[in-house]
């Protein structure tokens, strides 16, 4: 019986795995094989699918039967490709092990270099390539790397060693120390590892390679990697794939080097190589920020050939995979070594100038474009404010480093994750202030507003996830100095303190004292361009919730096609309004409600009047009065007492009414179509409201399209007495206008019983819209006001996989839309059905609205625009 393949190779033109294998073999993987396929110069290697890191993960550390067998099997392969032996201690085989999940995943998993070196193969290294000090360079990096990440030494016990030695040798650069001194650093490192560990450091290579493999396979559980996809909300991979690689050196001399770049530019998708590299390095000096590298174009200066040889290959990969690349490389000795090829991760403004480019190129078409290179995240950034530039004084300036992600943020400076996550909680606006960062600040990146740091290039750590995310940093900052243990830093005049106030500038790279104001950002043609083959494309309607004729402006301006909730409510909180309404609620009659709510019915009208004129010749949903009256009245004392004066009631006769109509579970309460049947006159005032101002408009030319919706229907009895109310409003209302407008009524789906029961009330019902934000709290039994208490660890612990408020949970909620929209339908084919919870503009929310069939999603203004690529992308995904 033969044992399933678990590990595949890849190298001198030939791969056992392609790039449609990424669930398998990782992006990195996947991509390793293509590219040694198609004949770029790829170290040769092998990756251990993901396969194996959920079994590893599930069966408490151990591989499947056959793994083992199959990677030695495929380290004898390397070895008769390199013509090295693993282990030999006269001309070592050595390799890098690293990480590689199917979505990227920058910087979150473990690596580990020059793995197979001991005490004795480090002589041998320095014999064949008759370079000691390069030999015990790399000796001296993978003790510190195996130490840190495979048995958990904090990486800076080995620092503090380093440091001391350079200060011992009166040195500044570890690139000073001599041969001697880093034999010294090897045998410091090891007593390090002996202290951390209690054993001698390993010396069999096929023992490291064994723990390595573990290690990296571990890192898919660690703390960062869960927080880096619960924050970029990546579900469904089983683990990450580990790929080992032959290593190439970058760091034997001056004809070495190491670097990361970019087919475009990240930041802004300049059509131009973007990147970073340093002379006598590995890489893991660029990407972690520990070097302040030299710029891609200065390549070009020493090493002319492999730069021209470096832009060739860039453009092939490119025009290959149809996307911008990240690209990791090496030279060594003159030779250029392609080590990895990823689709890059770009800003929202690079991402649609990209995206435009390369269909003017004709690299990819409208419709590739719109599918594979702009994520509605990017959308998203690009409604980011920026910085006033009027408004900054040259001398509020205090330090100046590299654009690294644009956007403006404003906060109070910490200098701790830890501390970032804490603020954040209590609702600060925080930038995340650090030397450099690394993959353990994930969480406090996420919660900052920006990252500003003092080391590291555009490549670095921060640098890349801030773009990812189209968080705004500043890297490289090199002219503040920062001491965490006096919680400051300073530019040698103005010293800054945890909880001062800063802004950051992350597309100049300025850095500048005190809070300094942001204005809305503007659209560019490229914008224009591509949200147009968005609309081409899509074949579901993007609506708006709004209940301002600003907000419906504004919405209008992101494309929305009409409103598709406008909720009445908000509409009372005026200082007239709300005097107006609290009077009808503490009414004692019929008589005295009607003549509260004739004084609402004007100031209703006027906000329906700028409302349809707003969205003229588009549909507007209006939704009858939904919450509990008593959110109305004040709850403080002298609140209270001000209100009885100013209705001249006695204090005593209010205080009771505020007590009787206390709701003791308000979301489940007198509320919603409730409030309408038992008093009618609320929704006969709205209504009226609602029809006279679009009659007004109709005369004066203007096209209005009024959907009125009853909220909180449970029963079709509920829907049929409101519906008459209504009409019969209605029916006075044309009668004493002399005109009339067509106008449609239906109703809010956020009862569980009333998608159960949804084809009886379609008989009745011109349109369903689901409220899902009401559906959700129904349907998991979960206050959205009290699920904060135990939402974390729900997430933490995997009981949920999204917080269902944000992300609509399909298995559940979804299944009560889905049957509420086929028993609609079954009454009446041809039922107009939406969605307007805030669900409407999360994209895989509005993929499931599409593949249902639903004719529209409506979301806040400015979603908009996120919701239209969803829909877009929705309706090519159902092509595909």
């Amino acid at each position: 019986m033969s044992t399933k393949k678990y590990v595949y190779t890849f190298g001198d033109g030939e791969a056992e795995g392609d790039k449609s294998m990424k669930q398998l073999l990782g992006g990195k993987g996947a991509n390793l094989a293509e590219m040694s396929a198609i004949g770029l110069p790829i170290p040769p290697g092998f990756t251990l699918s993901a396969e194996i890191c959920d079994y590893y993960t599930h069966y408490d550390g151990q591989w499947p039967e056959g793994v083992e067998e199959q990677v030695q099997e495929s380290v004898r392969y390397l070895e008769k490709l390199m013509d090295l032996s693993f282990g030999d201690a006269s001309d070592p085989l050595l390799v890098s092990v690293r990480s590689g999940a199917a979505i990227s995943m920058p910087g979150m998993m473990d690596t580990v270099l020059n793995l197979g070196l001991n005490d004795q193969s480090v002589q041998g290294l320095a014999e064949k390539t008759d370079n000691e000090r390069f030999a015990y360079d790399c000796y001296r990096r993978f003790i510190d790397m195996f130490g840190n990440v495979v048995m958990g030494i904090e990486h800076e016990q080995f620092e503090e060693e380093l440091q001391a030695l350079k200060e011992k040798e009166e040195v500044t650069l570890d690139t000073q120390l001599g041969v001697e001194e880093l034999k010294e650093l090897v045998n410091r490192y090891q007593t390090v590892y002996r202290r951390g560990t209690g054993k001698d450091f390993p010396q069999d290579p096929n023992n490291q390679l064994h723990l390595a493999i573990d290690a990296v396979f571990r890192s898919w559980n660690a703390k960062r990697a869960r927080t880096y996809r619960k924050i970029n909300r990546i579900t469904g991979l089983v683990g990450t794939a580990v790929n080992v690689q032959a290593m190439v050196y970058g760091n034997m001399g001056k004809d070495c080097a190491t670097g990361v770049c970019f087919t475009r530019n990240p930041a802004d998708g300049t059509n131009e190589l973007y990147g970073e590299f340093l002379v006598n390095a590995q890489g893991e000096d660029v990407v972690a920020g520990i070097r302040t590298p030299r710029n891609i174009n200065e390549l070009n200066e020493d090493m002319p050939e492999s730069y021209d040889e470096l832009v060739e290959i860039t453009d092939k990969l490119e025009q290959h995979y149809q996307d911008m690349q990240d690209i990791e490389f090496t030279i060594q000795q003159g030779r250029l070594f392609i080590l990895q090829t990823r689709n890059g991760k770009r800003t929202g403004a690079a991402a649609v100038k990209i995206a435009t480019d390369m269909v003017e190129e004709e690299l990819i078409s409208r419709k590739g474009a719109v599918a594979n290179l702009v994520e509605p995240g990017h959308l998203d950034q690009l409604l980011h404010p920026q910085l006033s530039q009027s408004d900054i004084e040259e001398d509020a300036i205090i330090g100046r480093g590299l654009p690294a992600s644009p956007g403006a943020a404003v906060g109070k400076v910490v200098f701790s994750s830890e501390k970032a996550e804490q603020q954040h909680e209590k609702g600060d606006p925080v930038i995340l202030v650090r030397i450099e960062t690394s993959p353990e600040d994930v969480g406090g990146m996420s919660a900052a507003e920006g990252i500003l740091t003092s080391r590291g290039g555009m490549t670095s750590h921060a640098a890349v996830v801030a773009r990812g995310w189209g968080k705004p940093c500043v890297a490289g900052c090199g002219d503040i100095i920062i001491n965490y243990e006096n919680q400051s830093f300073s530019n040698g005049e103005t010293t800054i303190h945890e909880g001062d106030w800063i802004s950051i500038d992350g597309a100049k790279g300025l850095v500048i004292e005190g809070q300094k104001p942001v204005e809305e950002p503007s659209f560019g043609d490229d914008y224009h361009a591509f949200m147009r083959w968005v609309d081409d494309i899509r074949d579901m309607d993007v609506r708006t919730n709004a209940d301002t004729p600003e907000d419906a402006l504004r919405a209008r301006d992101f494309g929305a096609q009409g409103i598709g909730l406008a909720r009445t409510e908000h509409m009372f909180f005026g200082e007239e309004r709300i005097k107006a309404m609290r009077r009808m609620i503490i009414s004692e009659s019929e008589k005295e409600r009607k003549r509260a709510l004739e004084g609402l019915l004007p100031y209703q009208r006027e906000d329906f009047v700028e409302i349809f004129e707003a969205m003229e010749g588009l549909p507007v949903t209006v939704r009858l009065l939904d919450p509990p009256l008593h959110e109305f009245l004040p709850e403080e004392d002298e609140e209270i007492k001000s209100l009885s004066r100013e209705l001249d009631i006695p204090l005593r006769d209010l205080n009771q009414k505020i007590r009787v109509l206390k709701e003791f579970n308000p979301m489940l309460g007198h509320r919603g179509c409730r409030l309408g049947i038992t008093y009618p006159e609320i929704t006969q005032m709205q209504t009226r409201a609602i029809l006279e101002a679009a009659v007004r408009l109709k005369k004066e030319g203007k096209r209005v399209e009024p959907e009125i919706m009853i909220p909180l229907v449970g029963t079709s009895e509920e829907f049929i007495h409101q519906h008459e109310v209504v009409d019969h409003m209605a029916d006075e209302v044309f009668a004493r206008e002399g005109e009339r407008v067509d106008y449609k009524v239906g109703t809010m789906i956020e009862v569980p019983r009333a998608a159960l029961v949804a084809d009886k009330i379609a008989e009745e019902a011109e349109f369903f819209s689901f409220g899902t934000n009401d559906l959700t709290q129904m349907t998991f039994g979960y206050s959205r006001d009290d699920a904060g208490k135990f939402l974390e660890p729900y997430l933490k612990e995997g009981i949920l996989e999204n917080d269902p408020f944000q992300v609509l949970d399909e298995e559940g909620v979804g299944t009560l839309v889905r049957i509420a929209t086929e028993k609609g339908r079954s009454v009446k084919k041809d039922l107009k059905i939406g969605i307007c919870g805030e669900h409407g503009g999360d994209p895989s929310s509005v993929r499931f609205c599409y593949e249902l069939g639903l004719n529209y999603v409506s979301c806040s203004p400015y979603r908009v625009p996120v919701a239209r690529l969803a829909a877009a992308q929705a309706r090519l995904g159902s092509e595909s």
